[in-house]
């Protein structure tokens, strides 16, 4: 089993950063894909971001290039998303995902987080 647990979330003005961080449970987590997802009220869950377990593959949706950047630390076994130049749309429930292989599809991620809400204002 995995759990992870997201932090980092918070209020912020458009153009502002944030970093979101997910702590994962186990001796596991090295061997796992690890992503992150976001939720926006009234949409459906969307794939934000992806990491290989060597962190050697990286994918980020469009919509964040040159803003996101994701990031693992295996020995402290803790995944991170550095959230630069935010955008009103980015506003949205972010989930910390994790799997045996990247996924970009959200039905196909086997462990999920609770989630952290991102607000940002204009």
């Amino acid at each position: 089993q995995v759990q992870l647990v997201e932090s980092g979330g918070g209020l912020v003005q458009a153009g502002g950063s944030l970093r979101l961080s997910c702590a994962a449970s186990g001796r596991t987590f090295s061997n796992y894909a690890m992503g992150w997802f976001r939720q926006a009220p009234g949409k459906e869950r969307e794939f934000v971001a992806a990491i290989s377990w060597s962190g050697g593959r990286i994918y980020y949706a469009d919509s964040v290039k040159g803003r996101f950047t994701i990031s693992r630390d295996n020995a402290k076994g803790t995944v991170y998303l550095q959230m630069n130049s935010l955008k009103p749309e980015d506003t949205a429930v972010y989930y910390c995902a994790a799997d045996a292989q990247i996924e970009l599809t959200t039905a196909l991620v086997d462990y999920w987080g609770q989630g952290t809400q991102v607000t940002v204002s204009s």
